[in-house]
């Protein structure tokens, strides 16, 4: 749920900022499994998925979006250093990202993360 703030209008949606640290390189640069493994988060998030696209580099490392009807997650990962940059953005009261970081939290197998919660869309009434 969304929370109302004094004095501001309820916000539109809430985003996740995370680092992901001590993932193992063999997860974080295998493209089906993080794509498979974002699909898991945003399902667990309460999301509906509407596309994916995922791109592996040359010579390590994965980027993907999953776009959701409620916004997006994202992912883009440094397999050599063991870290992963992932945002999840959610709108409206249906989904809860943390269940996302969650998620992934355990299905990227880190054993270490910062999150940065951020309420999008809010503004001071007038």
């Amino acid at each position: 749920m969304l929370p109302i703030f004094a004095g501001m209008i309820q916000p539109i949606g809430r985003h996740l900022i995370v680092e992901y640290y001590a993932c193992p390189g063999e997860i974080l640069d295998n493209t089906d499994l993080i794509e498979e493994l974002m699909k898991e988060a945003a399902l667990a998030s309460g999301a509906h998925i509407r596309s994916s696209n995922f791109h592996k580099f040359d010579p390590i490392g994965v980027s993907g979006v999953i776009i959701i009807q409620e916004s997006h997650l994202t992912i883009h990962t440094w397999p050599d250093q063991g870290y992963a940059a992932v945002d999840i953005f959610t709108c409206g009261d249906s989904v809860d990202p943390w269940k996302a970081y969650e998620a992934l939290k355990d299905s990227l197998k880190c054993t270490d993360s910062r999150t940065k919660e951020m309420f999008r869309g809010a503004e001071l009434q007038k």
